[in-house]
């Protein structure tokens, strides 16, 4: 997800600094009300994405009530589980359930299999107002590895929508959900760069633009500021990222493509997407949001993820959506859009940015306070805590085996699993902990995977985004873990 671009056309504007905030990012909110005012305009909210990956959540029913007491007015689910919407259904929240990726290409295949998803999934919600939207399938196109789905989806999708209007559902709007990587490059610099990959663009994209623009429905999208700020953090400012006014005299970007300056990285990420469909021929069609958030710790690789960070950005978003501005390129636009995510999930994969994106902690706590319909100003919130690692690491990181006060391992058999997998990446990895190699001594199995885990991570952390995790049996240390003539590959972060 990471953009790796490098931006140009930061410009000084004084004169702009003071009226940054009416030209903020703000397109509304996820227009799932319980029925429609009497003037027919449709309420706006903002929602929050409900994952379920940790063996410590809180049961639905309670659950939901966080969600609520954050002024979330809707939640969206990663897959139909009948339970978790039906306590979604009588919680008065509006609820966006979604088809898991692996049933895409079946249900493109058969029609009959679309009418009986439907059925068992949706009917019993066919009078609930709150059921607005279906996702089909999340971040299909990202996936390189299950291409066979790709020219399946839209068929999905077609034959979804046909399932829903013959049981009487034809309210629902059907999409999906693409990540930054569906822009070649993940380039958004400057917007009107925007451009779809060229693998997904006819096989996928331009058929489900024009789906969506059949349906008047959404292209909904991810989009995380935090990764492009990361990856371009000596150009990109942090409070262009957060959506924050910039210190005096101010940043802007000037897109040079279009003439319109940008002050909020938000905006700018959307409106990149938006110069995307009009090169596919799709101009129209309307955008949402489907992910934006900021994750509130990470590793210590991970610069930028902390509290107050995360804090700052979910109000901002949550106050500049209330606006209704909209974007420079499309000013007044007003969309759904979704916070990630309810709870932090302590069973995701990946760095420890993954595992902490949450509003909340599975036992109940808020990570911070937030006010997602937008409406609470900034100074009534508490103190947040200081941000302590909005810059890289200034020096070398190490990723060993995680032990315990006796340097041994929890569990030799799965540690020594992630080590034959990391060796079976690049020949020669491993050679050094192998017996006559430099760090084969001492012969333990938390000595040679702590070797064979920073080697790995050093090696591909680069190339593909790794990390150090290792089905959570590594961790990070500042330390160098080197001795005598066995020297331990590092990153350096930034």
């Amino acid at each position: 997800m990471l953009c790796h671009a490098i931006p140009l056309g930061f410009t000084s504007a004084m004169a702009m600094a003071s009226s940054s905030l009416t030209v903020l990012l703000s397109f509304i909110f996820l227009a799932i009300a319980a029925a429609e005012p009497a003037s027919g305009t449709a309420q706006h909210f903002l929602g929050v994405n409900y994952g379920r990956l940790g063996d410590d959540l809180p049961p639905p029913h309670i659950a939901l009530e966080f969600a609520r007491s954050a002024g979330a007015a809707a939640v969206r689910f990663y897959d139909a589980n009948a339970t978790f919407l039906a306590a979604a259904a009588s919680s008065g929240l509006g609820f966006v359930p979604a088809v898991p990726n692996e049933l895409i290409v079946s249900l493109a295949a058969s029609q009959r299999a679309a009418d009986a998803w439907v059925a068992s999934t949706l009917l019993p919600f066919r009078r609930n107002r709150r059921l607005r939207y279906l996702f089909v399938g999340n971040e299909v196109l990202s996936d390189p590895t299950t291409k066979s789905r790709w020219s399946r989806l839209v068929p999905a999708i077609t034959n979804l929508r046909r399932a829903l209007r013959r049981h009487g559902l034809s309210r629902v709007k059907v999409s999906t959900t693409l990540g930054m990587d569906a822009l070649v490059g993940q380039n958004v610099f400057p917007p009107s760069a925007g451009v779809f990959r060229p693998d997904i663009i006819d096989v996928a994209v331009r058929p489900l633009l024009a789906f969506l623009e059949r349906t008047d429905s959404y292209l909904f999208f991810d989009a995380y500021t935090y990764f492009t700020w990361s990856a371009n953090h000596t150009i990109v400012p942090l409070t262009y990222a957060l959506l924050e006014p910039s210190p005096a005299p101010g940043f802007q970007y000037h897109d040079p493509g279009t003439g319109l300056s940008y002050t909020n990285l938000l905006d700018h990420m959307l409106d990149a997407v938006v110069a995307a469909m009009c090169r596919a021929g799709y101009c129209g069609v309307r955008l949402a949001l489907a992910e934006t958030g900021w994750p509130n710790a990470g590793d210590l690789n991970e610069f930028g993820a902390n509290v107050r960070n995360a804090a700052t950005y979910n109000r901002n978003v949550a106050r500049h959506l209330a606006s209704g501005a909209g974007t420079p390129r499309r000013p007044g636009m007003r969309m759904p859009a979704l916070v990630f995510a309810l709870f932090n999930e302590n069973l995701k994969g990946g760095p420890g940015t993954e595992r902490h994106w949450g509003l909340f902690y599975p036992n109940g706590s808020a990570v911070y306070e937030v006010d997602l319909t937008g409406r609470r100003p900034a100074a009534p919130y508490p103190p947040l805590p200081p941000a302590t690692n909005d810059l890289p690491y200034p020096g070398k990181l190490w990723c060993v085996a995680r032990t315990d006060r006796h340097v041994a391992v929890a569990n030799e058999t799965a540690v020594r699993e992630q080590v034959a997998t990391a060796c079976a990446d690049e020949a020669g990895l491993c050679n050094p902990v192998r017996p006559g190699g430099e760090c084969h001594l001492p012969d333990t199995v938390a000595a040679h995977a702590s070797y064979v885990f920073s080697a790995h991570w050093n090696r591909f952390s680069k190339q593909y985004g790794g990390w150090c995790y290792f089905a959570g049996l590594a961790v990070e240390t500042t330390v160098d873990p080197s001795h005598g003539s066995c020297k331990f590959p590092s990153v350096t972060p930034g």
